[in-house]
């Protein structure tokens, strides 16, 4: 609405069917087409009303006032694209061929949701500068093996002296499906060390290594051979902590370790460096 009593358009009767029930929620849509406003500051909005007439032309007064930011919402960046790593699910974008105008007290982000599937709820994980195309967006906050859509949008952030900023966020990109199907093995155990204890009593060889920090671990496995034999896993279930009592070793023989993590789908890393110990 311009100003009192001169309404900016007017929208035909809206037509509801007859079989309709009347509690059934109606919508109308009206686009006003804005002539060219001179001066526009980046903050500046109009504000928007509707009233509702009957036949004799009269109506109940103004709804509630809606506030329209005038500054233009930027579009969508091309090649959105999300990929399952190791890491994560890597979400990257292209630089808008044709950057917004640089104009004062105005940024431009890319706000990243994500939604699962057969769910209607959106989560916002991010919202990173829209020309900083070059850094991916690193997600690791999913769930494996649940499948996600990832989608952008691209927010005028446009700052304001007495007021919160303003948000003018603008057309979603095409949804990016990732299955988050973890394929990918834990981290390589490193530092291993094989120690021989036996005087005494009966001999054992203890084995030691840095613990891996994979969030997912269950456990790790056991192999040893002895000089140019064959590999043999020595436990049945994942050892929980970095560190293995060999109590299976005979005197006369030199045994050669290494180490393999395992996470909780049953990816297995490769087996570590190899440490030997003689039993005297």
């Amino acid at each position: 609405m311009k100003t009192c009593g001169a309404p900016a358009g007017q929208a035909p009767p809206l037509g509801i069917p007859a079989s309709q029930p009347t509690s059934a929620p109606a919508t109308e849509t009206y686009v006003d087409q804005l002539p060219a406003i001179p001066d526009v500051k980046p903050e500046d909005e109009i504000t928007y009303a509707v009233e509702v007439l009957n036949d004799q032309n009269r109506g109940g007064g103004l709804s509630n006032r809606v506030q329209v930011p005038l500054l233009p919402a930027t579009r969508p960046p091309q090649d959105f694209q999300a990929q399952i790593t190791a890491e994560g699910v890597k979400i990257t974008w292209a630089c808008p061929e044709n950057p917004p105008s640089s104009l004062p007290n105005v940024e431009y982000h890319l706000g990243i949701y994500r939604r699962q599937e057969g769910s209607r709820a959106e989560e916002k994980i991010a919202e990173p500068d829209l020309m900083d195309c070059r850094q991916p967006v690193l997600d690791e906050s999913f769930q494996w093996e649940k499948t996600y859509d990832y989608f952008a949008a691209a927010v005028t952030l446009v700052a304001r002296a007495s007021k919160p900023p303003l948000a003018i966020e603008g057309d979603d990109t095409p949804s990016a499906r990732v299955f988050a199907h973890d394929i990918f093995p834990p981290a390589v155990p490193t530092g291993l060390q094989a120690v021989f204890s036996g005087p005494g009593q009966k001999p054992f060889v203890d084995l030691i290594w840095s613990p891996d920090t994979t969030a997912d671990l269950a456990g790790y496995n056991i192999y040893r051979h002895e000089e140019n034999g064959q590999l043999e896993k020595l436990n049945a279930q994942p050892v929980k902590t970095p560190a293995y009592r060999d109590t299976t070793v005979q005197p006369g023989k030199k045994y050669f370790y290494a180490v393999t993590a395992v996470d909780v789908r049953g990816n297995e890393s490769a087996k570590s460096e190899e440490a030997s110990e003689s039993v005297p």
